[in-house]
């Protein structure tokens, strides 16, 4: 695929892209590779905040609970709205809290990447480490997630559906919304 080089100009005035949605959706594959095509850096939330707090997700909800790693989630990804052009992956919770996902819509451009439900079950089932998913049934608890949550994800203002096909038919998809959005 081509890189598009009128982006990283462009968006060095706008800061950040980030990609938001239900775990599963692709945000860290997609991410990676729009960052590649828009020839900015690519950076996980999900891996900063384990580099940050030294330990992986699944301990962290392990030994503090998820209160304690939004709380952490959410400094990190401030740190990362640094006005600098890349594309940021964020994990599938972050949007829902109400700071980070006004920081968000302030200083970046965001992304939701929705899919179906048979699309993020297929796609969990392939990674383990999930705390939200550990001991249940993964239909049910992105059913439920994805009641509560897309209502929020919807308040990006540039929504992808992201399918089963290649990464790089959503990063296609994402490219031509950043277009129209000029």
């Amino acid at each position: 695929m081509q890189r598009n080089s009128k982006f990283p100009a462009t968006y060095a005035k706008r800061g950040p892209i980030v990609l938001v949605g239900m775990m599963g959706v692709g945000k860290s594959t997609v991410g990676r590779r729009l960052a590649a095509r828009l020839g900015v850096t690519f950076v996980d939330a999900d891996e900063e905040i384990e580099k940050a707090a030294g330990l992986s997700i699944t301990e962290i909800f392990a030994r503090y609970g998820e209160s304690h790693f939004r709380d952490g989630e959410r400094r990190v990804i401030a740190r990362l709205m640094d006005g600098a052009p890349k594309v940021i992956a964020t994990g599938g919770g972050a949007f829902m809290q109400d700071d980070t996902r006004a920081l968000i819509l302030d200083q970046a451009t965001a992304i939701w990447l929705d899919a179906d439900i048979d699309v993020l079950v297929d796609r969990v089932s392939r990674r383990e480490g999930r705390p939200l998913l550990k001991d249940r049934d993964p239909r049910t608890v992105l059913t439920e997630l994805a009641a509560v949550r897309n209502p929020v994800y919807a308040l990006a203002p540039i929504h992808v559906k992201s399918i089963a096909a290649p990464h790089d038919i959503t990063v296609d998809r994402i490219m031509e919304h950043l277009t129209e959005w000029q």
